[in-house]
C-alpha cells in the first residue's frame, strides 16, 4: 500500500520537472532569437539603413500572401496591418528559435540547422529589397553571429539545469541577463532612430539663403560613362571612421573658437547662418584615393569664410595650425596659412548643392578647404576650432603616420573605357577627369598602345578649385589595347609615372586601363 501511494506522488512531482526540462531549452532558444533580432535591428539603425532583417522578412511574407487573403486580413485589422505583420514576424522568429533550442538540447546540430534555415530566410528578405547594398547584409550577419554565440551558451545552461542546482541558477542568470541586454539594445536602437529622425526633421525644415549653383556651360563634355561634373549629394563619396554618425540639430550646435587667439568665441548655428555666405564650386578628394579611384567628388558649397572668423578672434603670433574637432571626437590639423589665405576660400559649410548638408556629410556644419586632402581639412560635425601649433598636438590620422600638411596632388583618371571592357572597333570617344585643386589643370594628354601622346579637349571650369573633364578620340583596331592618361597643372608640373601608395600623402602614377575591341 505504501508503494502504491508513493508512486503517483512521485510521478506527479516528476511531471512539472519534465515540463520544466522541456521549457528551459525553449526559453533559451527564444531568448537567443530575441537577442539576435535586437542586435540586427540595432546594427541597421547604427548603419542608417532604411530596413532591417525583421522588416525584410515581413516584406517577403506580405508579398507572398495571396491577394484575396491579404485583402481579407486588411479588412479585419484595418490600419493595424503593418504593425501586426511585423509583430507576427517577430513572434514567429522567437517561436522558431525556441524550437531550435529544444532541438539543440538533444542534438546540437539540429538547432544549428534551424538557425541556418532562418538565416536563409533572412538572406532572402535582404535580397528582396529594391536596392540592396553590401551594408544591407551586415545586420543579418550580426544577428546570425549573435545566435551562434548565444544558443550553445544558453541551451547548455538549460540542459545542466535539469540535474544541477547550480545549473538552474546559471540558467536563470544567463537568460535573465541576456533578455535584459536585449531590451537595452532595442531601447538604444530606438533612441538612436529618434535622434536621427529629429536631426533629419530639423534639416528638412531649414531654409538657408543659398543657391544650387549653375554648372558652367561646357563643363560636361558629354562622353557616355564619364562621371558628371557636378556630383549629386547622394553620390558624393563617403569616408567616415565612426560606426554611427553624430546627430545634431542646429538648435543644439555651437562652435568654440579658442587657443592662440585674442578673443575666444562661441558661435551658434543661427549666428553663423546670418553671416555673409560664400558660395563656391570645390572638388574634394580623399588621400586614400588610389590611382584611377573614385574617392573624389565635386559640389557647390555654401558657407562662412574661416579667415573672417579667425580675424574676429585675433590670431596670436607663433600659431601655424588649427586643430578642429568633430562632435564624435575625431580631430584633424590644418595649416593656418591655408585657412587665412585670401585667395583660398576655406569655409565652414552649411549647404551642399543648394541644400543643407546631409547628415552623413557633416550636418549641421563641416569644414571645406580647397586644395587639401580631407584628412587634414574636411572635419564633419565641426564643434571645436583651436588655433595652435603643429608641434603641440597630433591629430587622428597624423598620429598614424600620415603627412601633417596634405596638399592634393595633380592626378587624372580614365572613365571611358573601363579596364576589362570590350568595345566596338573603329573611332571611339575616350574621356575622364583630371584635378589639381587650388592649382588648376593646364593640359591633359592620353596615349594609346604606347604611341605618341595626344592632347585632350578640356571642359569649362569656374576656377582652379575643381576637377575638369577631358575627352579625346582613338581609332581602334580589333584586339587588346592599353590607354594611359597624364595631366599637367597650371604650375607646369606634369604628373609622374612613378607609382606611389596612398600613405603617407596621396597616391601618384599614370592611370592605365587595359581593354579590347572587336
Amino acid at each position: 500500500m505504501t508503494t502504491d501511494v508513493e508512486e503517483p506522488t512521485t510521478a506527479a512531482a516528476a511531471s512539472p520537472a519534465r515540463r520544466a526540462g522541456r521549457l528551459r531549452p525553449f526559453v533559451a532558444g527564444a531568448v537567443t532569437g530575441l537577442s539576435g533580432a535586437a542586435t540586427s535591428v540595432a546594427a541597421a539603425s547604427l548603419l542608417r539603413l532604411d530596413s532591417n532583417p525583421v522588416l525584410d522578412v515581413a516584406a517577403v511574407v506580405r508579398d507572398l500572401t495571396p491577394g484575396p487573403v491579404a485583402e481579407l486580413l486588411i479588412g479585419v485589422v484595418q490600419h493595424l496591418d503593418k504593425p501586426l505583420l511585423v509583430a507576427g514576424t517577430a513572434l514567429g522568429l522567437i517561436a522558431l528559435t525556441g524550437w531550435a533550442g529544444v532541438r539543440a538540447a538533444h542534438r546540437p546540430w539540429q538547432g544549428y540547422v534551424v538557425l541556418a534555415v532562418l538565416g536563409a530566410v533572412g538572406l532572402a528578405g535582404v535580397l528582396h529589397q529594391k536596392h540592396p547594398t553590401p551594408a544591407s547584409f551586415l545586420p543579418l550577419i550580426v544577428g546570425l553571429a549573435t545566435w551562434l554565440v548565444l544558443l550553445p551558451w544558453l541551451v547548455g545552461a538549460a540542459v545542466r539545469a535539469e540535474t544541477e542546482v547550480t545549473g538552474r541558477r546559471a540558467f536563470l542568470t544567463r537568460t535573465a541577463g541576456t533578455f535584459a541586454a536585449s531590451l537595452v539594445v532595442t531601447g538604444l536602437a530606438g533612441w538612436w532612430g529618434q535622434a536621427r529622425s529629429k536631426a533629419e526633421e530639423a534639416r528638412r525644415l531649414l531654409r538657408l539663403p543659398v543657391r544650387t549653383g549653375a554648372v558652367p556651360v561646357g563643363a560636361n563634355l558629354r562622353v557616355d560613362g564619364v562621371e558628371p561634373w557636378r556630383t549629386p549629394n547622394e553620390d558624393f563619396y563617403l569616408i567616415n571612421v565612426e560606426l554611427s554618425i553624430p546627430t545634431i540639430t542646429p538648435d543644439d550646435w555651437s562652435l568654440r573658437i579658442h587657443g592662440m587667439v585674442d578673443q575666444p568665441l562661441v558661435i551658434t548655428y543661427d549666428q553663423l547662418a546670418r553671416r555673409q555666405l560664400t558660395q563656391e564650386w570645390i572638388t574634394l578628394c580623399c588621400v586614400s584615393n588610389e590611382v584611377g579611384g573614385d574617392l573624389i567628388s565635386n559640389a557647390f558649397w555654401s558657407g562662412v569664410l574661416v579667415r573672417d572668423l579667425l580675424a574676429e578672434a585675433g590670431v596670436k603670433d607663433g600659431a601655424d595650425a588649427v586643430k578642429t574637432t568633430s562632435q564624435d571626437g575625431w580631430t584633424c590639423g590644418t595649416p593656418l596659412s591655408a585657412l587665412t589665405d585670401v585667395n583660398r576660400n576655406a569655409m565652414l559649410a552649411l549647404a551642399m548643392n543648394g541644400k543643407p548638408l546631409p547628415l552623413e556629410h557633416g550636418f549641421p556644419v563641416r569644414m571645406v578647404v580647397p586644395g587639401l586632402y580631407g584628412y587634414v581639412s574636411a572635419t564633419k560635425w565641426l564643434v571645436d576650432l583651436e588655433v595652435t601649433r603643429f608641434s603641440d598636438f597630433s591629430a587622428y590620422w597624423t598620429q598614424n603616420g600620415w603627412s601633417p600638411l596634405g596638399p592634393v596632388k595633380t592626378e587624372s583618371r580614365i572613365d571611358v573605357p573601363r579596364s576589362g571592357q570590350q568595345v566596338e572597333a573603329g573611332k571611339r570617344r575616350v574621356g575622364g577627369s583630371a584635378w589639381s585643386q587650388h592649382t588648376g589643370i593646364a593640359k591633359v594628354e592620353y596615349q594609346l598602345d604606347g604611341k605618341a601622346w595626344q592632347s585632350a579637349d578640356l571642359g569649362t571650369v569656374p576656377g582652379n578649385d575643381t576637377w575638369v573633364q577631358w575627352a579625346g578620340e582613338v581609332d581602334l583596331s580589333g584586339g587588346d589595347h592599353v590607354l594611359v592618361v597624364r595631366a599637367t597643372d597650371q604650375s607646369g608640373y606634369t604628373q609622374t609615372a612613378a607609382r606611389a601608395d596612398v600613405v603617407p600623402d596621396g597616391a601618384t602614377g599614370w592611370h592605365t586601363v587595359h581593354f579590347s575591341a572587336r
